[in-house]
């Protein structure tokens, strides 16, 4: 960050008065500029005894495959955020049940939250952000090929938990050591 947003003028990297960390504080208006983790939310939509994935066309990690999520819209709910994902990605119509996996990740600054989800029907089709969208069984899961470590446990999660049909809200850190300059 270069500018203030509120101003117009050079901000500086300090710690404000009151204040713990570096901020980016206005050097004319004294405005505090935050940055806060970036919040992720989607589904795990479910029919029958399968789950719906889609194939990703973006990048990171175009061609893997992963649960329909995306970035949290200001004024949106988190529950709301995941069913728009879904719709977005997988043109899938759901109903959320409750949340099901939060993760943290500080090294990127972002948190996932996916809700376990019913599809509603099964007329869904790509979106402009996947290649494809499949229902997979647990056996036919591509487990070498999801995009990313959070889609991989909740889906383990998912398929343990429903033996029981019991599915409580889990929690993980995901913390990956910060490269050190060689």
């Amino acid at each position: 960050m270069k500018y203030c947003h509120d101003c117009g003028n050079a901000v500086t990297k300090r710690i404000p008065d009151g204040d713990n960390r570096l901020r980016f504080v206005c050097d004319q208006c004294e405005m505090i500029h935050y940055q806060n983790p970036r919040i992720i939310a989607g589904c795990l939509p479910v029919f029958e005894d399968k789950v719906l994935l889609c194939n990703r066309a973006i990048e990171p990690r175009r061609g893997f495959w992963t649960l329909p999520a995306g970035f949290l819209e200001n004024g949106e709910t988190t529950a709301d955020g995941a069913l728009r994902e879904t719709v977005e990605e997988a043109n899938a119509n759901a109903e959320i049940h409750e949340l099901y996996t939060i993760f943290s990740l500080p090294h990127i600054s972002q948190v996932y939250m996916f809700f376990r989800a019913s599809l509603l029907d099964l007329d869904f089709y790509a979106g402009i952000e996947s290649l494809d969208v499949k229902l997979f069984t647990e056996s036919e899961i591509p487990w070498d090929n999801l995009a990313f470590p959070v889609i991989n446990e909740t889906l383990q999660h998912y398929f343990k938990d429903r033996k029981d049909d019991v599915y409580p809200v889990r929690y993980s850190e995901i913390i990956r050591p910060l490269r050190k300059p060689s």
